[in-house]
């Protein structure tokens, strides 16, 4: 099944390799397979940007699927947060906070604070925001404790380098 390009909801063509995601059309409306909740979830822009970003990390930058998770809940400040997509190293440690916007959204400084709130509570080496059309990674500096941007994102293995 492919979204109707005619749709107000269509989901666009993406910044991404072409991924093998699932789809089908229910009561509810389309639906989109999320294999790491292994669950049927609502299609909606976001959820395109996330299965087809973590798709990539699966098969391009060998993220095994058995280190990822989406909709991590976090408590910061007392509330309740959602991280889209966390990255664990081997021993189960977070290395890794993902966060997704729709491809109409513009990641701002707005989306990055976002993220960088996150890593307050996960205190991740590694941040990526992604709309499926942009893609950005930062690294924790841990001498100065500033974040630097990468040119691409690293594969799993050069997470830990």
């Amino acid at each position: 099944m492919q979204p109707n390009p005619n749709d107000d909801n269509a989901i666009c063509a993406l910044n991404l390799p072409p991924g093998d995601v699932r789809l089908r059309h229910t009561a509810r409306g389309n639906e989109i397979y999320d294999p790491l909740r292994k669950k049927w979830l609502l299609l909606t822009p976001e959820e395109w940007v996330r299965q087809h970003f973590t798709t990539y990390m699966q098969t391009r930058l060998s993220y095994p699927a058995s280190l990822m998770a989406n909709e991590i809940a976090i408590k910061l400040n007392n509330t309740t947060k959602r991280c889209d997509t966390v990255v664990y190293d081997r021993n189960g440690q977070p290395i890794m906070i993902v966060e997704y916007k729709a491809p109409s959204i513009p990641l701002t400084q707005d989306v990055f604070n976002q993220i960088a709130r996150y890593s307050i509570a996960l205190r991740v080496k590694y941040l990526v925001v992604s709309n499926g059309l942009r893609h950005y990674c930062c690294a924790l500096d841990t001498e100065t404790r500033r974040y630097r941007f990468l040119q691409a994102i690293p594969s799993y293995n050069e997470l830990s380098d």
